[in-house]
C-alpha cells in the first residue's frame, strides 16, 4: 500500500510539502496567466516538470524514475492516436459534407441551423477530440452564416459550448475525463452510463438558454438557403473506411474493460487499421500535424502533480477535507461540482483536474467510497469549461477565429468578446449546473454506486498520484 495510508495523527506539514507546493503554484500561475508573460503553457509545464524532479532528488521526495513512473501513457497514447485518427478524416471532406447537408436541411432558419449544427459537434465531440472538431466546424460556421446573411456570434458560442458539452458524456470525449477514468479504472461504457443522462439534460439546457438568451438573432431574416443538393466528398473511401473503424472502435471502447484492454489499445488499433487499410498514404502527413505540444503538456502536468503528491501534499489536504466528506458525501460532491466548475471557468480544467485527482485518491487510502466524487469532479470540470472564454482550448480557439473575422471584415461587432461570453455564456453554464446539481442530488444513490472492476492502488497500475514502486511495501 502507499504510504499515504498512514493514520491521520502521523501525517504532518514538512519541507518537501512545501517545496513542492511551491514548484506546483509557481508553475500553474505560469500556465494560468499566459496570456499575460506569452509564454506557451507546454514550456511553462516543462520546466516545472524540471524543477519538481530537481527539487524531489535534492530534498528526497522524488526522483527521475519515479517520474516516469508517475506518468499516465494511457491519456498520453489514446490522445495521440484519437489525434492522428482524426487527422486522416479532415482532409476527405466527409466533415464538410455534413455542415453543408445540415445548411441545406435547414433552409435558412438561424435556430434550427445552431440546434442541428451543435447536435453534430456534440455527437462527434463525444468520440473524437472536441478541439478538433471545433477547428473543423468553427471555418464552416462563418462561411454559411456570410452567406446565409446572419451573425455567426451565437453559432460559434454554441459550437463551443455544446462541444464542451458533449465531450464530457464519454471516457474519449474530453482530456479530463481520460485523466479520472484512468486514474479511478472507470471503463467506457460505466463513463457512458453514469454521465450520459447529464449530460443530455445539459445539452437541452444549453439549447434552451441560447433560445432566450439571443431571442431576437432567431428572429431574424435570412437569405435562404445557397447551397447545392449534390455534397461532394472528396475522398469517399477514405471517410467511410474512417467511419466504419470509428464504429468498430466504439464497440471496442465499450467492452474494453471486459476484454481487458486499457483504452489507449483501442485507439491504437482503431488506427493502426486506418493505416494499414490506406497504406498507399504517407503516415507522416497525418502524425506530423498531431499536437505533440498538447502531449507534452501532459506529460509535464503528471510529473508535476505525481511529484507533490509523493511529498504526499495533496494527501495532507485530502486529510484536511475529509470530515466533511465522511460527514455529507452529497454536500462534499454538490460542492466539489461548483468549485471544480468555478476554477475551470477561470482556468483551463485540465490543470484542475490534474490537481484532484491525487486529492480524491488520498482520501480513497482513509477506505472512504470516492466514487461519488469522482463523477462530481467530471461534471464540474466539463460543464464549468463554459463559463468563460479561458475555460477550455475550444473556447479561446473561437474567441480567435472571430477576432481574425471580425478584423478581416473591418466589423468588431463580429467578434465573441469576453464580455459576451459573461453575458450569454456564464448565464447558460449556471443553468446547466443548477441542472446538473438537480439530477445528482435526486439520483445520488446511482453515483454512489461502486465502479465495476475498479483499479488504482488495488493493481499498481501507473496513475495520476498512485504510488511508485519505491513507495509500496
Amino acid at each position: 500500500m502507499h504510504e499515504a495510508a498512514a493514520p491521520v495523527g502521523d501525517l504532518a506539514f514538512d519541507l518537501p510539502m512545501l517545496v513542492s507546493g511551491l514548484v506546483l503554484f509557481v508553475t500553474f500561475l505560469g500556465i494560468f496567466t499566459e496570456g499575460i508573460h506569452k509564454v506557451h503553457r507546454t514550456v511553462v509545464a516543462m520546466i516545472g516538470a524540471a524543477l519538481m524532479v530537481a527539487c524531489g532528488q535534492a530534498f528526497g521526495f522524488f526522483s527521475p524514475g519515479a517520474a516516469l513512473e508517475v506518468i499516465d501513457w494511457n491519456v498520453v497514447f489514446l490522445l495521440g492516436a484519437m489525434m492522428a485518427f482524426v487527422n486522416v478524416m479532415i482532409p476527405t471532406g466527409g466533415f464538410q459534407a455534413i455542415a453543408y447537408w445540415i445548411a441545406r436541411t435547414c433552409g435558412g432558419r438561424s435556430f434550427l441551423l445552431m440546434v442541428m449544427m451543435g447536435t453534430s459537434i456534440a455527437v462527434l465531440s463525444m468520440f473524437l477530440n472536441n478541439l478538433t472538431t471545433v477547428v473543423v466546424f468553427a471555418p464552416l460556421i462563418v462561411l454559411i452564416c456570410q452567406v446565409i446573411g446572419i451573425s455567426p456570434l451565437p453559432h460559434l458560442l454554441a459550437a463551443a459550448m455544446l462541444s464542451n458539452i458533449g465531450g464530457v458524456a464519454t471516457l474519449v470525449g474530453d482530456p479530463p475525463n481520460l485523466m479520472i477514468g484512468s486514474a479511478a479504472g472507470i471503463d467506457f461504457g460505466t463513463f457512458f452510463e453514469r454521465m450520459g443522462g447529464t449530460v443530455l439534460a445539459s445539452f437541452i439546457a444549453i439549447v434552451v438558454s441560447f433560445y432566450f438568451l439571443f431571442r431576437k438573432a432567431w428572429k431574424r431574416k435570412t437569405n435562404g438557403t445557397h447551397f447545392s443538393a449534390d455534397i461532394q466528398i472528396d475522398d469517399r473511401r477514405t471517410w467511410y473506411l474512417s467511419l466504419a473503424i470509428l464504429a468498430l472502435m466504439i464497440v471496442l471502447f465499450i467492452f474494453h474493460g471486459k476484454l481487458g484492454w486499457e483504452a489507449w489499445v483501442v485507439a491504437g488499433f482503431g488506427l493502426t487499421l486506418l493505416f494499414a487499410l490506406t497504406r498507399e498514404e504517407d503516415p507522416d502527413r497525418f502524425l506530423e500535424k498531431t499536437e505533440l505540444s498538447l502531449l507534452l503538456f501532459f506529460v509535464s502536468l503528471f510529473i508535476l502533480v505525481g511529484g507533490v503528491e509523493e511529498s504526499k501534499l495533496l494527501v495532507f489536504f485530502g486529510v484536511m477535507i475529509e470530515p466533511l466528506v465522511q460527514h455529507d458525501m452529497l454536500i462534499a460532491c454538490i460542492l466539489l461540482l461548483w468549485v471544480a466548475a468555478i476554477f475551470s471557468a477561470l482556468i483551463d480544467n485540465i490543470p484542475f483536474t490534474a490537481a484532484m485527482i491525487p486529492v480524491i485518491m488520498g482520501l480513497e487510502t482513509q477506505n472512504i467510497e470516492v466514487a461519488p466524487l469522482w463523477w462530481a469532479l467530471a461534471l464540474g470540470v466539463g460543464l464549468g469549461a463554459n463559463g468563460s472564454h479561458l475555460g477550455s482550448t475550444v473556447n479561446i480557439f473561437v474567441m480567435t477565429l472571430s477576432e481574425k473575422m471580425a478584423q478581416r471584415e473591418k466589423k468588431p461587432h463580429l467578434a465573441v468578446t469576453p464580455g459576451l461570453w459573461f453575458r450569454k455564456g456564464m448565464p447558460a453554464t449556471v443553468v446547466t449546473l443548477i441542472v446538473a446539481s438537480v439530477i445528482f442530488w435526486i439520483y445520488f444513490d446511482f453515483f454512489a454506486m461502486p465502479i465495476p472492476g475498479e483499479v488504482g492502488f488495488e493493481n499498481g497500475t501507473a496513475l495520476v498520484g498512485a504510488a511508485s514502486p519505491v513507495d509500496e511495501g
